[in-house]
């Protein structure tokens, strides 16, 4: 296993890494909106996916890879009624094939969403 971060995202707040390398795959923390200082970062729901969907790209170039190659999301919405909003934003960042995806509703506290990935490491595995 190989422990993989990222100068432009924040650290992480806890006993975790940002991503992990295993098996041919980056397994991505979850992220959250929030500059490398820690920062929440955007007033709107869309700004807030944004800025988590950078953070998750930053970590995934780290390994040499990018989300354009994720194969499965975990969402985290803390209100479900973002859901179609989520859809929409999230296709500026995710191509076809889309990955496969969980979405949930969680109690974050101070943020709107927060998102998972497990990206190949190289394209089509």
């Amino acid at each position: 296993m190989q422990q993989i971060s990222a100068p432009t995202a924040p650290a992480p707040a806890g006993p975790y890494s940002s991503g992990i390398v295993s098996g041919g795959f980056l397994f991505l923390a979850g992220q959250g909106p929030f500059d490398a200082d820690s920062k929440l970062v955007g007033e709107t729901f869309a700004d807030q996916v944004r800025q988590t969907f950078a953070n998750l790209e930053a970590v995934a170039n780290a390994a040499g890879t990018s989300m354009t190659n994720a194969v499965r999301i975990g969402v985290y919405l803390n209100d479900m009624a973002d859901w179609p909003e989520f859809n929409e934003v999230s296709k500026e960042h995710l191509s076809e094939p889309y990955p496969a995806r969980t979405s949930i509703q969680a109690d974050l506290s101070g943020f709107l969403v927060e998102i998972d990935a497990v990206v190949a490491l190289s394209p089509g595995a």
